[in-house]
């Protein structure tokens, strides 16, 4: 008698039985998102065949560098993460809050078109499922939720996919965020390969996934596949190829706004942004006004912004952080220490882009462990700025 496919039942299908799980979601009205190469990089975009998917490819990550090599075998999902984070489909980066026309019969406001398609994201990484959690905080709860955000997540299906292979500046397994993802998805994936065999062990996590799954061709996971998985997630969580730790971290870089240390990366940082662009977590935005030439209609528009920009602070009278001192350590400290004040959590959730896409190759975990090697508590403000 076949299982019941429950939460936590773990099926296995073969690679060729993933596209028919792509089709399965393609013929549920949902618009496929997954990774494939284009411009020398591993970006999300969306998918109809397996050979859409990056095949044989891994990505080689260090500060301030990344480039991608071949595999000795055609994982589908041999890799990391690359510059994109899936909140680009969720908080989409450029947005049209309202639009304004002035007709005879006076001026019309409208809010701006919020119908987007019906996202299922395939080859989620467990870090960045825990950085759509945090961005449900900031967007879903509370007292204004963000309309767009909210209709975009609640129909959005997540197919995890469990890492094989950890990059070299990655930190998941001290931030508690990964290899492995525990909850949060519908369906989760573990790439195994051995000789010839090459499946794909199927965790469920929620009934759409169940349902989902029922149109697929699958059979129950075996003892041996079942701890061959683990295996892998145990190889890739001992491969860490950075650490931070957390102990007592929020009250380490609160306490030390006046170190030395933020002088020395200041020395280095461009203050471009790349880091809070790449972060999956990052959500700051500024709001621009456009009208036209004759003044009969305007739009409001929300874009992506950064804390690294001058404008991003700037009050009559000027910007409140006026130097990159300022400017970085707002953003590591907040993104480390008074995140966890705002939202109850940690802002970073270790899938280290911040470090891969910075130019000057500056390391969020550097940093942070040459703080707590000689604390310098504050005694004043030496820079003058908050």
């Amino acid at each position: 008698m076949e299982r019941p496919l429950t939460n936590g039942t773990r099926m296995v299908i073969t690679c060729a039985e993933l596209q028919t799980l792509i089709d399965a979601l393609a013929a549920r009205n949902y618009h496929v998102v997954g990774p494939r190469v284009r411009d020398g990089a591993i970006v999300y975009d969306g998918i109809t065949r397996l050979s859409d998917l990056p095949s044989g490819w891994t990505d080689h990550q260090e500060p301030g560098r990344y480039h991608l090599e071949r595999r000795q075998d055609e994982a589908l999902f041999g890799f990391t993460v690359g510059p994109q984070a899936w909140k680009r489909f969720l908080h989409p980066p450029v947005e049209t809050l309202l639009t304004m026309n002035k007709g005879a019969e006076g001026i019309t406001i409208s809010p701006g078109e919020r119908a987007a398609p019906r996202f299922a994201f395939l080859g989620v990484r467990a870090c960045e499922i825990h950085a759509i959690a945090i961005q449900d905080r900031v967007f879903c709860d509370g007292p204004y939720p963000d309309a767009t955000y909210v209709m975009r997540r609640r129909d959005a299906f997540i197919v995890a996919v469990n890492c094989g292979v950890a990059g070299g500046t990655c930190f998941c397994v001290s931030m508690q965020t990964g290899p492995k993802a525990h909850s949060g998805f519908d369906l989760a994936l573990t790439e195994l390969i051995d000789g010839r065999a090459h499946e794909f062990l199927v965790e469920i996590g929620s009934e759409a996934g169940a349902d989902v799954l029922e149109q697929v061709t699958h059979r129950p996971a075996s003892d041996q596949q079942i701890a061959a998985a683990e295996a892998i997630m145990a190889h890739t969580a001992s491969q860490m190829g950075r650490k931070l730790e957390t102990d007592g971290i929020k009250d380490l870089l609160q306490g030390n706004p006046n170190h030395p240390r933020w002088d020395a990366v200041a020395a280095r940082c461009l203050t471009c942004g790349n880091c809070t662009m790449v972060c999956p977590t990052c959500f700051c935005t500024t709001v621009e006004d456009h009208s036209d030439l004759m003044g009969t209609s305007a739009e409001r528009v929300r874009k992506w912004d950064s804390c690294f920009t001058m404008d991003f602070s700037y009050i009559h009278g000027g910007s409140v952080r006026k130097t990159g001192v300022s400017r970085y350590r707002q953003w590591m400290t907040h993104k480390l220490a008074s995140w966890i004040d705002q939202f109850g959590t940690s802002g970073c959730v270790g899938c280290g882009r911040c470090i891969t896409w910075c130019p000057v190759g500056i390391d969020i975990t550097e940093e942070t462990a040459a703080i707590r090697a000689a604390p310098h508590p504050a005694r004043g403000q030496q820079h003058g700025e908050s």
